[in-house]
């Protein structure tokens, strides 16, 4: 039986603060709607930033969140698609497109992308 965590998530776009149980073998967006809670998501599978969200507290997992940078996870971005909660947690959505800014944003009309996506120079 795994552990379950609080998770606290503000909705940024709403103003709506959710509180969430989370066991920690489950992703946090999957247990969100399983508890009947919207919240911003578009790929499922940490390939975009639609889910995005910045930690304000607590431990994060995300092995699966191809679509951020090692950069932007440093600074405490994680993708509620594809992330556990390793303790409990407070996390406030993102606007997708300030995390893709921040992400590519310094890439694009550049000519700074040899090949591939910007990600893989982290």
């Amino acid at each position: 039986m795994s552990e379950t965590h609080t998770v606290k998530v503000r909705d940024r776009a709403t103003g709506k603060q959710y509180t969430l149980k989370v066991p920690e073998d489950r992703y946090i967006l999957h247990t969100a709607e399983q508890q009947g809670v919207e919240l911003p998501f578009s790929c499922r599978n940490g390939a975009c930033t639609t889910c995005a969200v910045k930690v304000v507290s607590g431990d994060i997992y995300q092995p699966e969140a191809v679509g951020l940078s090692l950069e932007l996870r440093r600074q405490g971005y994680a993708l509620l698609c594809v992330s556990y909660a390793r303790s409990d947690l407070e996390v406030e959505t993102q606007d997708e497109d300030e995390v893709y800014e921040l992400q590519f944003g310094r890439y694009f009309a550049k000519g700074r992308v040899k090949a591939g996506l910007p990600l893989d120079e982290d």
